[in-house]
């Protein structure tokens, strides 16, 4: 078995930086621990990274906690819940693309926690299960309009509540009606009616509460993975939240990403010499935007979705006060990428045509917001919110795979609070980490099947100021976007391009491209890459 022997496990319950006597494990007071993951949210959609959106309650735990500013995802849904759920790279994991099973021998938190004595729960998407589309385009548009009824969404034994999990209320594919979700599960049942007020931010909101309570009802400690699905299209949110930003947005994009980068300098997130501003990555310009209106309701419509997890995220720290268990929880908060730059597709797969009583659905509609509407942020807004980096979601430049990331635990935490750190991690260090809070082993066997040992590290070295970073290289790669870093170097490609170099600690927003200056760089970063591909089983030109 994996032991996790550090000594920052001698300080659950404690001062993560206290160095003096330590408690006895027998008085040890192991701590909630608690993951909360919006989707498809940009870099600096935050007002604690930069935003203008409303998010106090998130804003709060930043500043009572720690921000990180070189937190990694894996730039895209499922890889990056795969990978933060086992601590593995999202290939071990079983994740090589879109809509395919988690591996069974890649033990999961929820698995191991609870073999270890805690209480185990999640809310919200999980998207880590075989989804297919039936045969018949038509009868499989009836079936996402909860028309007819082909079993079970995925297979069964992929589901959250047979992976760890003693209760999960949530989605099991990864795109939903925010207003009557396709694939919403109470564990294996499916919930085939909700309320004409149903909202799916709402619903994740009132799940947690429940668990918590529950909780509340025996000493056990738990984890709780709240899995949110906004900001992810479809623009879906209630009118009132639309409301605070109808007017926001209208002088556009150009202007969001300069208001945005001053407030990240002048907070002292990021500086203005390491971080260039590049241009928007899409190319477009404000001025030559046609639909000058409809841009800007759309992004309205992203704003007020945020505006609504937060304030969940408010509610769920409130339940945690009123239970005596906020100081006792560690609170992990990030993205599982960046903004999505999607727009345009049509219904088939995991997009509705119709609702449930067959009124049609308007795709890019100059109103979006409501149920019979889909819409999308697009290009231009997606880059503008993944201030100050460049591209978006699925690609493996910072703009799609560095995150927000927060960290909160009043307990362990004292004398950190509203600190910012420059560490280096990845997503895949979650699992380690939970693992030494816990004072949990990692398994030999899970579900039958030799376990894989994780890829990732625990954060604590980097939390307590021991250490700048945890890894000396990281990888990615998704559907043809690759990159590696080692040290300050990266090297980031899109699909089917040529490496780009950027040495990060002079431009870290991946402006200025040095491959054609240190080709023999290039060659031995690519060659590192290529062996890493080979072990994950990526298909490789070598």
């Amino acid at each position: 078995m994996l032991n996790l022997k550090s000594t920052q496990v001698l300080m659950l319950g404690g001062t993560l930086l206290a160095g003096c006597a330590h408690p006895k494990p027998a008085e040890l007071k192991k701590p909630n621990i608690m993951i909360i993951m919006l989707d498809d949210m940009g870099y600096s959609d935050l007002g604690c990274y930069g935003g203008e959106i409303h998010t106090p309650n998130m804003d709060r735990l930043a500043e009572t906690g720690v921000r990180f500013t070189q937190m990694y995802n894996c730039a895209r849904c499922c890889p990056t819940r795969g990978s933060l759920l086992t601590g593995q790279y999202p290939h071990l994991a079983g994740i090589n693309g879109m809509g395919v099973n988690l591996s069974m021998n890649t033990a999961t938190i929820a698995e191991v926690l609870r073999q270890n004595g805690y209480h185990t729960g999640m809310t919200g998407k999980w998207h880590l299960s075989t989804t297919k589309e039936l045969d018949d385009p038509n009868e499989h548009l009836r079936w996402l309009a909860h028309r007819s009824d082909h079993g079970p969404f995925s297979p069964l034994e992929n589901y959250p509540c047979n992976r760890g999990f003693e209760e999960h209320w949530g989605v099991i594919w990864g795109v939903i009606n925010y207003f009557d979700p396709f694939s919403l599960v109470h564990n294996e049942e499916p919930i085939r009616e909700v309320p004409d007020n149903f909202y799916m931010t709402d619903f994740i909101t009132q799940k947690t509460i429940d668990l918590l309570d529950s909780y509340s009802k025996d000493d056990k400690p738990f984890f709780l993975y709240v899995a949110e699905t906004a900001p992810h299209w479809p623009l879906h949110a209630l009118p009132e939240d639309i409301e605070k930003y109808k007017d926001r947005y209208k002088d556009g994009w150009e202007k969001l990403r300069s208001d945005r980068y001053k407030r990240m300098v002048e907070m002292g997130l990021i500086d203005s010499t390491t971080y260039k501003l590049p241009e928007n990555s899409s190319g477009r310009k404000w001025a030559d935007c046609e639909k000058k209106d409809y841009e800007a309701a759309c992004m309205a419509v992203h704003a007020a979705m945020i505006d609504r997890v937060d304030q969940g995220i408010g509610q769920i720290i409130q339940k945690l006060k009123d239970m005596g268990q906020y100081d006792n929880t560690i609170i992990f908060l990030l993205s599982d990428n960046g903004a999505s730059y999607e727009r345009g597709y049509p219904p088939g797969f995991d997009r509705p045509g119709f609702t449930r009583d067959s009124t049609l659905i308007e795709y890019n509609s100059d109103r979006p917001g409501s149920q019979t509407t889909w819409n999308y942020i697009g290009t231009a807004w997606a880059s503008a919110v993944n201030t100050p980096f460049r591209f978006w979601k699925k690609e493996s430049y910072e703009g799609g795979s560095a995150t927000p990331f927060i960290v909160h635990w009043p307990d362990g935490l004292k004398g950190k609070e509203n600190t910012i750190n420059r560490g280096l991690a990845h997503v895949i260090d979650i699992l380690p980490t939970c693992l030494e809070l816990s004072g949990a082993q990692y398994p030999d066997s899970i579900n039958g099947q030799k376990a894989i040992y994780p890829e990732g590290k625990s954060l604590l070295p980097l939390l307590s100021g021991e250490k700048m970073s945890i890894h000396d290289t990281l990888y990615w790669e998704h559907e043809g976007g690759r990159a590696i870093r080692i040290g300050d170097w990266k090297m980031s490609s899109l699909p089917n391009k040529s490496w780009e170099l950027f040495n990060l600690a002079d431009d870290h927003t991946e402006t200025h491209d040095l491959s054609a200056l240190y080709p023999e760089k290039v060659a031995a970063m690519n060659e590192n890459w290529i062996k890493w591909a080979k072990k994950m089983g990526i298909k490789t030109d070598k």
